[in-house]
């Protein structure tokens, strides 16, 4: 898509169209509100804005559709096929990163959260483990940071030439 399309979008498609990079309906009012964008920059620096005070309430919504790491995810949507494409990297340690799933699930009540894209299996397994040992405030706040970069990289994907 380029970015005069977006801003000549109706409200509710431009808002389906930029819902896959993160589930968060305040977030997706803001973004479609700045519109019009001059340049696929300012679009980014406003929608890093909107999300620098995402808390629980945005993690749970967005997280509501993204699969385990390591775990394909389902459907055929957008969400879906990003989601694909960013965990193609991860191959090996599989059971280790499930079994760190469930350590993570048990100890925060959410799912492991982490910008996959460019990251090796054993990263991800590294930053799996040592999350584990986070107090649950330190731990909101990176798996907000996280989910504002895996946005992010969405929202600058879909304008790439």
């Amino acid at each position: 898509m380029d970015l005069a399309t977006f801003n000549d979008l109706t409200p509710e498609a431009a808002a389906d169209t930029v819902r896959p990079c993160a589930d968060v309906p305040g977030w997706i009012e803001h973004v479609v509100g700045g519109r019009p964008y001059d340049s696929v920059g300012a679009l980014l620096t406003f929608a890093e804005a909107a999300a620098a005070a995402w808390g629980a309430a945005e993690i749970d919504a967005a997280l509501a559709h993204h699969p385990r790491i390591g775990e394909r995810a389902t459907g055929t949507g957008a969400e879906a096929a990003m989601s694909s494409s960013e965990q193609s990297g991860i191959s090996g340690d599989e059971r280790a990163i499930a079994e760190g799933n469930r350590a993570y699930e048990q100890t925060f009540g959410r799912i492991f959260l982490i910008r996959a894209a460019g990251r090796t299996s054993a990263e991800i397994l590294e930053q799996l483990t040592a999350r584990l040992d986070h107090d649950p405030a330190t731990e909101e706040a990176i798996v907000a940071g996280q989910l504002r970069e895996i946005a992010l990289l969405r929202l600058e994907g879909m304008f790439a030439a």
